[in-house]
C-alpha cells in the first residue's frame, strides 16, 4: 500500500512516534538520551515548535508538538538526521536507524490534549523504564517531572500544560498529578497512536452500534488524524488549501526577492530598507510583514530569517506574529 502524505499546518497539534528499525534500540545509554534531549532543545527553539509532552525509552520515543512557522517535516528531519549521524558515528554502524518514517498523528486539541499528555508521560512506566509510578517523576528523559516543577526544561511548555488543569500552579500540578495517576489503569489506548474517527470510537463495530448505520455516509476517517468527523473534514480541507496556496505562489514566481519587492512597494520604500536596523515605524512594519510572509507563505525557517536580519530567533518569531497582525488589519495578501 502506498504511504499517505502527512498533513501539517501552522498551529496544529501532533503526536509524534519514532521507533528503531526492527525494534532495535535507538538509545543504548544515558549519553544517547542526553544527545536527543540536547538536540530537541536546539531544534524546537530555532523552529518555534512548542512541546507539551515527551518521553524517551530505549527503542522508541513519543512527543506532543505544536508546529509553528516551520513545517513538521523540516523539524523532524533536522532532529532525526542529526541524531542518526551521531549514533552511527558513535557505534560505527551504517544504514537507517529509524523504522520507516516517523509516525505523525494530527490531534483535535480540545478532545485529546490532556489524554495525550498523560499517555505520553506514562510511557516509561509501561515500558519498564521505571518500576513504580512514584519513580516516574525522577525519570530524567520524560516531561512528567518538568510539569511537576521538579526540574526545568526551557523548551517544554509546562505553563501551557498546567493552564488546562487550573489557573494557580500549585493546584494545577496537584490536578495534573491526580489525572496522570488515574491513567495507570487505562491500558495502552491504541486509538491514541493510530488516528482517525473510526479508531477514536473503538473501531467499526462500536461506530455501527453507536450510529446504527445511519451516519456511515458522512463519517470521515483518516488514519493521520485523531478527532471527530467534522475535525477530520476541516483538517483535510485546510491541507488542500495549503497545498494549493503553495503551488499558486510558486507558479507566480514568489521567492525572497519578489517578496522584498512586494513589501517595499506596499510601504513605498527601497528594498534594502527592509533589512536596515533601527526602530523607524515603517521599517519595523515592513520587516515584520516580510518575516510573516516568508515564514508562513514561503516556509522559510526562523533560523534563516534570523541570519538575514542579524536578529535572534525569538526576535524573528515576534516579528512574524506582529506581521500577521499587520496583514490581517490591513488585509494585505501576497496574491489577490
Amino acid at each position: 500500500m502506498p504511504r499517505t502524505g502527512r498533513i501539517d499546518a501552522p498551529g496544529v497539534l501532533h503526536h509524534i512516534i519514532i521507533r528503531g528499525i526492527e525494534k532495535k534500540k535507538i538509545f543504548r545509554d544515558e549519553h544517547d538520551q542526553e544527545q536527543m534531549v540536547e538536540r530537541l532543545g536546539k531544534v524546537l527553539v530555532e523552529t518555534n515548535t512548542a512541546c507539551y509532552a515527551w518521553a524517551l525509552m530505549t527503542n522508541h520515543a513519543h512527543f506532543l508538538f505544536r508546529t509553528g512557522s516551520v513545517p513538521l517535516s523540516k523539524v523532524m528531519m533536522r532532529l532525526l538526521t542529526g541524531y542518526a549521524v551521531y549514533f552511527n558515528r558513535k557505534y560505527k554502524r551504517h544504514g537507517s536507524l529509524f523504522q520507516n518514517r516517523y509516525k505523525s498523528i494530527l490531534c483535535q486539541e480540545e478532545v485529546y490534549f490532556k489524554e495525550l499528555i498523560r499517555y505520553i508521560h506514562l510511557n516509561p512506566l509501561r515500558a519498564g523504564m521505571v518500576s513504580q509510578y512514584n519513580q516516574l517523576k525522577n525519570y530524567r528523559y520524560c516531561g512528567h517531572g518538568s510539569v511537576l516543577g521538579l526540574r526545568e526544561t526551557n523548551w517544554h511548555d509546562t505553563r501551557y500544560v498546567l493552564s488546562v488543569f487550573g489557573s494557580k500552579p500549585k493546584r494545577a500540578r496537584e490536578k495534573y498529578q491526580e489525572y496522570v495517576s488515574e491513567g495507570r489503569t487505562h491500558g495502552r489506548k491504541p486509538e491514541l497512536v493510530g488516528g482517525g474517527f473510526i479508531r477514536s470510537h473503538g473501531g467499526w463495530e462500536e461506530v455501527r452500534k453507536r450510529f446504527k448505520g445511519k451516519a456511515r455516509r458522512w463519517i470521515k476517517s483518516d488514519e493521520r488524524i485523531l478527532g471527530s468527523s467534522d475535525f477530520v473534514e476541516q483538517i483535510l480541507k485546510m491541507a488542500e488549501e495549503s497545498l494549493s496556496r503553495e503551488a499558486e505562489l510558486k507558479q507566480s514566481g514568489y521567492d525572497l526577492k519578489k517578496l522584498e519587492e512586494k513589501v517595499a512597494e506596499l510601504y513605498d520604500i527601497k528594498g534594502q530598507e527592509i533589512y536596515a536596523k533601527g526602530r523607524q515605524k515603517e521599517r519595523v512594519a515592513a520587516r515584520s510583514l516580510f518575516c510573516y510572509w516568508a515564514a508562513r507563505e514561503l516556509n522559510i525557517s526562523l533560523k534563516e530569517l534570523a541570519k538575514i536580519f542579524s536578529l535572534t530567533i525569538p526576535a524573528v518569531s515576534y516579528a512574524v506574529r506582529r506581521g500577521e497582525e499587520i496583514a490581517k488589519k490591513n488585509n494585505y495578501r501576497l496574491l489577490s
